[in-house]
């Protein structure tokens, strides 16, 4: 029960950008097509996940057992930096049309401090190796779902009747603020 706890709460109650504002960056800049959105989300998926796994293991095996937890930060970017560049590689090779369309965006995962957010709070809040995952599945997950569903509401946007002072990324800011007290509806829920 303690880990559908976990899960639920990151998906949708402390959703890493609609209640944390984690990972805003690629949120706006990659959400105006449903599909380049869920390329990221799934690149984030795979980023968040693994580097929640190693990050664990070096922090409980290497940094504590040699006292030198003040490290974290540094051993968790080199960790993240280096998964991100082999979805890079990965992206390049097998979807050329969505690297391409994901552009600066892709490389911008190793500084998306919603991955280094996610890494430091699963040793903030002592997860054991099975809660790390499931942490770290449920923040992605919602990740994913954030992403793709503004992708989908600015699509919409792009064929509606906005005043021309709204037009573009005034009213994608707009949509992120309405998004994000939505979201607030889940407080309750768990």
């Amino acid at each position: 029960m303690e880990f559908v706890v976990i899960l639920i709460s990151a998906i949708l109650v402390n959703n890493f950008v609609l209640s944390r504002f984690l990972g805003i960056c690629p949120f706006l800049g990659v959400s105006k097509q449903v599909e380049t959105a869920l390329g990221m989300g799934m690149a984030v998926t795979f980023v968040m996940t693994l580097s929640s796994i190693i990050t664990y293991i070096i922090h409980h095996l290497v940094l504590v057992n040699l006292k030198i937890e003040y490290l974290q930060t540094i051993a968790f970017i080199l960790v993240i930096a280096a998964l991100v560049q082999f979805v890079e590689m990965f992206v390049k090779k097998a979807s050329p049309s969505l690297y391409q369309a994901l552009g600066v965006y892709l490389p911008l995962i190793t500084t998306n401090c919603a991955v280094l957010g996610l890494a430091i709070l699963n040793i903030q809040e002592e997860y054991t190796l099975l809660k790390t995952i499931t942490h770290a599945v449920g923040a992605s997950l919602g990740f994913t779902l954030a992403i793709v569903l503004f992708a989908g509401i600015r699509e919409r946007l792009a064929l509606a009747d906005v005043p021309e002072s709204l037009r573009g990324f005034p009213i994608a800011l707009i949509t992120a603020g309405l998004m994000a007290i939505a979201f607030l509806g889940f407080t309750g829920l768990v």
